[in-house]
């Protein structure tokens, strides 16, 4: 295996997955800035290893199947605790990670089937707002006038509303191939375009 800078910054986002969950529990308000931070700078690797494995052109399959994976633990382990702390909306929660479960068991089917999977601007959006949500809900204060706590619930609100209309472009575009008979075997099967996040 090839170990490039991006495979690197994706283990090392896996690898603060458990600092920021120490940073989360310290006592005091101090624990809100500093999980707040471990988790900037973990989403902000996810941005850097996709963008210097393109533009340095080392894609590799070890970081095709662990970025996703890396992105949705540390979504995932983020908004467990904020909905264990009161400070998230637990049906939100459970929108973002259910839906994350269902589509990414989706993508799987559709790469056995050699179905292609492209990048939209709603997946970007998505990942954006719902990183800036959950960083807001970690602060959790009111700074200088501004109330980080309310803007992250409104955030995360938008970030659900995304997150099922990503679900619904994907299934709308996957149904052919869900719905076409077994007997086909996949013969026939016509490559479908369904949006992928960003992070991925």
């Amino acid at each position: 295996m090839k170990w490039t800078i991006s495979n690197q910054l994706t283990v090392g986002r896996v690898l603060l997955i458990p600092l920021f969950i120490v940073a989360f529990y310290l006592p005091g308000t101090i624990a809100y800035y500093l999980s707040a931070l471990v988790f900037t700078i973990a989403a902000l690797t996810d941005w850097l290893d996709g963008y210097l494995a393109r533009s340095r052109n080392e894609e590799t399959a070890f970081g095709r199947f662990l970025d996703p994976v890396a992105d949705k633990l540390l979504v995932a382990s983020a908004l467990v605790l904020l909905v264990a702390d009161e400070r998230a909306p637990a049906i939100l929660a459970i929108i973002i990670i259910g839906r994350e479960i269902a589509i990414g068991a989706l993508r799987e089917w559709l790469a056995e089937r050699a179905s292609i999977v492209k990048v939209s601007l709603l997946g970007k959006w998505k990942t954006m707002i719902q990183m800036l949500a959950i960083g807001s809900l970690l602060i959790h204060n009111t700074l200088y006038g501004f109330n980080f706590h309310l803007v992250g619930v409104i955030l995360l609100w938008l970030a659900a509303i995304l997150t099922l209309w990503s679900a619904y472009e994907y299934m709308h575009k996957a149904w052919p191939e869900l719905v076409r008979k077994p007997e086909s075997n996949g013969k026939d099967a016509k490559p479908v375009q369904v949006t992928k996040d960003a992070s991925e």
